[in-house]
């Protein structure tokens, strides 16, 4: 497994992190410091680009939760973009498919 490594992006629609490697119990701290300082505004959207994700444990969807958290609580939407079937079985699993809204590339979940 690769190590963890986070890009970020503005879009038109707002920020876009784009997840590269394992996100797990030994990686998540690295999004979990990250998200907080990701500035939002009201109606913006975060989109978490997964494409590049191979892998999600149970801290790594505790990180997702927390980065829909932070959406929310900036009075934005938060989207998951390109995610691997693997990882969306998992979301499936535990109903977190109905929770993010889930976009088959970041393009999508930026359509400008």
């Amino acid at each position: 497994m690769s190590p963890l490594k986070i890009t970020t992006r503005d879009a038109a629609t707002g920020p876009v992190l784009a997840i590269f490697g394992g996100l797990d119990y030994d990686s998540t701290g690295q999004l979990r410091r990250l998200i907080p300082t990701v500035a939002l505004r009201p109606g913006q959207r975060l989109t978490l680009d997964l494409g590049g994700m191979e892998f999600c444990d149970s801290s790594g969807i505790t990180a997702l939760i927390a980065a829909y958290n932070h959406a929310q609580a900036a009075q934005a939407d938060m989207a998951l973009a390109a995610v691997p079937e693997r990882v969306l079985r998992t979301l499936r699993i535990v109903g977190l498919d109905q929770i993010f809204p889930i976009e088959p590339d970041a393009g999508a979940a930026d359509p400008s």
